[in-house]
This record gives C-alpha cells, sequence and structure tokens, in this order.
C-alpha cells in the first residue's frame, strides 16, 4: 500500500492500481483529501473468485485457527489504531476522541469478541431427543459486505470478523463516502497475514460494484448495511441468484420516559443519543415520548441538555460534534429542519441555520446545528420519516397505552428505550415494543448481545452468537450421535 489516502485495489491479498479514482472529500472543510479507484465489473469476478479459491481451506479450518488469525487481525488494527481514526476523522467527520473509542476501538473489540466465540461456538452438536442425529454448522460461502459511511470501520468489523470466525471470506466494498478506512484495514489484514483471498475490497458505485455482488452467482450471501431504499435494492438483486440476504436498515428509535421515570435523566440521555456522531447513527433515539402533564418539564430539560452541544474542529480533541458526512446529507438535515417548522413543530434548540463561530478554514465544512423540535405530532414527516442528523422530536403522551401506540406507529423497528424508577415495569412495557432492541433506564450496548431490526429496518442480526450464526448454513446428519 503505497499511499493510504490514494490506495489501490485490494483484490485477494495483492494490490492493484486503477486510472479511473473517485475523490474523497474532507467534510469538516469540503476539500479534496484523496481518491480511491473505481472498480469494475471484472475486478468484482477477480474478487469474487479469489475469495471462492480461498473458501475451501478456510471453511475447513479448525476454529482455533480462525480464531488466532482474527486475533492476529486485531492485534495489527490496534498497532494502526491512531492511522485507522485520523483517517475516519478525516474522510467522514467524527471527532478524533470519539473517532479512537468509538469508531476504531470498538471495531477491535468486536474482532476479539468473535475470536473468542469461535473457539466455543457449537459448530456441531448432537440432537438429544428421537433416532440419532447431528447438526453442523457450516460456512454459508463467500459474502458480500457493503457497508456504510456512518460507523465505517465497526460496521466492517461486524460483517468480517463474524464471517472469518464462521470460515467465510469476504468481498468488502465500503461506502464511497468513507472508503479510505477500508483499504487501511486492508493493510492491516497484510500485517496479520491473512492467507490470501480471505478479504478484498473493491470501492466503487453502487451501482455497478454493488449490484454486481448482489448478482453475482460466485457469492453466497450479501450482508448490507444502509438506507432501507438500497437495501430493498439488494434484496431485489440478490433474488435471482436466492442467495442469503442480511440487512440492517433505517431506524426512527423511540424513547419513552413512563409517568414515574426520572425525566432529566431520560431527556438527557435522549439528546445525546440523538446527537451522537452528529446524528448519524441508525440506532439513534430519535423520538422522546413523555406524559403530558410533564410536557413543559420534559421541553425545558431538552433546551438545558440540547444547549450544551457545540459543533466543532473534528481535528481537534473534545467532545463537540462534527460536520455531517457529506453535502447531500447536510442539505437533507437543514431540508427536515425546515419541513419540521413548516409542519408546525417549533425549534427550542438549534435550527436551520449554519452554525456560527467556525473558524473560517472550516467555511466549506458540512455543518447542522444540533436541533430539538417540540410541539411535534405523530403524522409529521420529522417525526415517521428518518433523518439521519443530529435532530430530536419532544412528543407528549395521555396514557402508557398511548404511549406504546405511538412508539410502535413506524415503519422502522431497529432501537428504543424506556425509562421508569421500576426496572421491572419498564422491562414490561419494553417486551411490548416492536424493536429489535429496547436500553432500559439507560442500559449500556453490550458487543456480545445480538443487534437488528423488525419492520422496515432489516432482515437478521449482528454481533454475538447470532450474528456469526448469520454466516452459517445448518446441515443434518442423520443417523449420526
Amino acid at each position: 500500500m503505497r499511499d493510504p489516502r490514494n490506495p489501490g485495489l485490494y483484490l485477494g491479498g495483492r494490490w492493484s492500481d486503477r486510472t479511473d479514482r473517485l475523490p474523497v472529500d474532507d467534510p469538516a472543510t469540503g476539500e479534496r483529501i484523496g481518491s480511491v479507484p473505481a472498480a469494475t465489473g471484472d475486478d468484482v469476478d477477480a474478487a469474487v473468485g479469489a475469495a471462492r479459491g480461498a473458501f475451501d481451506g478456510w471453511s475447513a479450518a479448525d476454529p482455533a485457527e480462525r480464531a488466532a488469525v482474527l486475533d492476529r487481525f486485531a492485534d495489527a488494527m490496534t498497532a494502526r489504531e491512531t492511522e485507522l481514526a485520523h483517517t475516519v476523522t478525516a474522510e467522514m467527520g467524527a471527532p478524533r476522541d470519539f473517532s479512537l473509542r468509538v469508531q476504531v476501538r470498538l471495531a477491535v473489540d468486536v474482532l476479539r469478541a468473535q475470536a473468542a466465540l469461535a473457539r466455543t461456538f457449537p459448530f456441531e452438536e448432537a440432537i438429544p431427543d428421537g433416532p440419532p442425529a447431528r447438526v453442523v454448522r457450516e460456512a454459508a460461502g463467500v459474502v458480500a459486505a457493503i457497508t456504510p459511511w456512518n460507523y465505517p470501520l465497526y460496521q466492517i468489523a461486524a460483517k468480517v470478523g463474524p464471517a472469518l470466525a464462521a470460515g467465510c471470506p469476504v468481498v468488502l466494498k465500503p461506502s464511497g463516502v468513507a472508503p479510505l478506512n477500508a483499504f487501511l484495514l486492508a493493510a492491516c489484514a497484510d500485517d496479520a497475514g491473512l492467507p490470501p483471498g480471505l478479504l478484498s475490497v473493491v470501492s466503487g458505485s453502487g451501482r455497478v460494484v454493488g449490484e454486481a455482488l448482489a448478482a453475482h452467482p460466485g457469492v453466497d450471501m450479501v450482508s448490507f448495511t444502509g438506507s432501507t431504499g438500497a437495501g430493498q435494492h439488494v434484496m431485489r438483486t440478490a433474488a435471482g441468484t436466492v442467495k442469503r440476504v442480511a440487512l440492517e436498515l433505517g431506524g426512527k428509535s423511540a424513547a419513552v420516559a413512563l409517568p414515574d421515570a426520572d425525566l432529566a435523566a431520560a431527556v438527557e440521555a435522549t439528546v445525546a443519543s440523538a446527537f451522537t456522531n452528529t446524528g448519524q447513527t441508525c440506532t439513534a433515539l430519535t423520538r422522546l415520548l413523555v406524559p403530558a402533564a410533564r410536557y413543559d418539564e420534559a421541553v425545558a430539560a431538552a433546551v438545558r441538555a440540547g444547549g450544551r452541544y457545540t459543533v466543532g474542529d473534528p481535528a481537534q480533541p473534545g467532545d463537540h460534534l462534527g460536520p455531517c458526512a457529506s453535502a447531500a446529507q447536510r442539505d437533507t438535515v437543514v431540508d427536515y429542519i425546515r419541513l419540521g417548522v413548516k409542519e408546525g413543530a417549533r425549534v427550542v434548540v438549534g435550527g436551520p441555520e449554519t452554525p456560527d463561530g467556525l473558524p473560517a478554514g472550516l467555511a466549506g465544512g458540512h455543518w447542522v446545528r444540533p436541533t430539538v423540535l417540540a410541539g411535534a405530532e405523530a403524522g409529521m414527516r420529522v417525526v415517521r420519516e428518518e433523518i439521519f442528523g443530529p435532530v430530536l422530536c419532544l412528543l407528549p403522551y395521555e396514557d402508557e397505552e398511548a404511549a406504546l401506540r405511538l412508539a410502535n406507529d413506524s415503519d422502522f423497528g431497529l432501537s428504543g428505550a424506556v425509562w421508569s424508577q421500576d426496572p421491572d415495569r419498564a422491562a414490561a412495557f419494553a417486551r411490548r415494543m416492536r424493536t429489535g432492541r429496547v436500553e432500559i433506564n439507560g442500559g449500556a450496548f453490550n458487543l456480545n448481545a445480538p443487534t437488528g431490526g423488525y419492520k422496515q429496518s432489516g432482515l437478521g442480526r449482528e454481533l454475538g452468537r447470532w450474528g456469526l450464526e448469520e454466516f452459517c448454513e445448518t446441515k443434518t446428519l442423520q443417523g449420526v450421535r
């Protein structure tokens, strides 16, 4: 890898230059910082061919051997963690402290967790009842991983880690907005001595590279994270070869403060969730449901909590927010804020205007004010549609049944939260929410537990043993204990 900011394709363990390039920009300044190759259908064929050539040996390897390779991969990422974090900051705008702590170290943790799981996972087990039978979990085959720009390295790890642990080679297509970190990850694969063909990286447009992977007869499974619309297209394209598809898609998640909740804590945690990573988080809590009798109290708490958030240079230390990852995303967020006002909501924090006080060198960046909208109602588009920016909507409810109806009144079901002084009451409410993950009184994220969506938020699960199982086929051996 001669130039990390202008890499070649990584095909079957080898670097390959291409003349056609796609630009990569710094969202904090709007300036060009590098480029990546524009892969072709022939490049996709080469990557899939390399993966198929590696499949038999890797899938037959002892799980402990696969685990050892994953541990070396994680070690190589740790050795380059500062470079990886700087790259993520430069190409998608996450502040440097957040990039190191979450964007990079969480990705390393996923690889280590999957390595540990591979050593204990029941790849074979006997059926205890009835005639002799044994269940064998085998690698699903060659995996195409199509990943997003918001948590680029973590989302790669959440696919590559369990796929490799299960015995599947991976062809990775990173987002065109933040692709450089994927090539640096490929360099880590070289450092770790991954067998050739286990990982290839092919950058390019979704129309060319993404569609070629989803339709490719040599690909056995597609794991995709992105918008619901794009996921629907991947699913339709993959249907032609009846391959396995796992999808993590959009969200419009609700946090519910029950009448007895510590309202200040619920509001502060929900504002933090809505604003983290400049709101570019699919599991973000972007609807806060509070008792009508305490609505004014909740709005005042949101003004206090939201007013403490500032934007600033992502290259500098601190807890400030960075820019939106692209001009298009910034424009989308601003348009939604204006739409919310037009629909009848009122801005109590932030607004559609460009943030004040930015240094001159950041004037060309893709900045947006973290915003709280009060007076929101269930039928508003800002309440129903994923904005993917730092925008929180506050809604009142009359009783718990009304709160439940509001929480479940969504096309999405990816995440959620419930707050109550009584944990059992909160858990009982959470069990009735139609969503894949619910935080109880601010329950911390556990990367050994599954995450994934109901409804239009996707299919399948990531993380933990459930994430590894996604990359396995299940076979029954009759007549064998």
